[in-house]
């Protein structure tokens, strides 16, 4: 049963991308060139030297900074620019592409990251398969905040809460080991062991569904 819900859930999303390519590509204007945004692993380095937002941080690859900001701090909500990077936690990060890249999703690819003392390995990208420690697809869980809140989840943008808190999120963001040596506050240790435990039941509770 979980294989054909699989199933179902990648045709949608494949079903809406063609959809969104080809409003994309009718609605299409000659202009000028849009500046390239190039991605490796080299691109994603310590959470915390990005700018803080709330309980998240940002960047932006291309040097626009302030638009960045301006979009992640409007009221109303807003398109971000090309560049830019969001990111709740050291392992999960999305990158707004250029124009026309990923209509679907407004052109922010998703990336699952591995993190260690070196640096950042890209496990997976783009958003078809990539999903979070959950196991829930990043694509999914962004798609209720794509129209106001250009696919940006907070609280009252319209996704499904997240099964952590804003203390787990910053224990994990103080703990990111790109960034040397861990700046925990009070609490974060047990929040990083109930974490670790959330996601082992939810690690046992998949395997336990998929052998049965």
């Amino acid at each position: 049963m979980k294989a054909i819900l699989m199933i179902g859930q990648r045709a949608m999303i494949l079903f809406i991308t063609l959809i969104s390519s080809a409003a994309s590509y009718a609605a299409a204007t000659p202009g000028a060139e849009p500046a390239v945004v190039n991605i490796d692993e080299t691109s994603f380095s310590c959470i915390r030297d990005m700018t803080p937002v709330r309980h998240f941080y940002v960047d932006n690859l291309l040097g626009d900074i302030d638009g960045t900001l301006a979009a992640a701090n409007s009221p109303e909500g807003a398109v971000y620019p090309t560049g830019s990077v969001v990111q709740l936690v050291p392992t999960e990060v999305m990158v707004k592409r250029e124009p026309g890249t990923f209509p679907a999703t407004s052109d922010w690819e998703f990336f699952e990251l591995e993190v260690d003392e070196s640096g950042s390995k890209i496990a997976k990208r783009g958003f078809v398969d990539v999903v979070n420690r959950f196991d829930g697809n990043c694509f999914a869980c962004h798609v209720p905040a794509k129209e106001k809140w250009d696919f940006i989840c907070e609280s009252g943008h319209g996704c499904e809460p997240i099964p952590i808190d804003h203390k787990m999120t910053g224990a994990l963001q103080r703990s990111d080991p790109r960034c040397g040596e861990a700046e925990l506050e009070s609490g974060d240790t047990m929040a990083l062991i109930k974490l670790k435990l959330m996601v082992s039941l939810g690690l046992t509770k998949k395997w336990l569904e998929e052998l049965f």
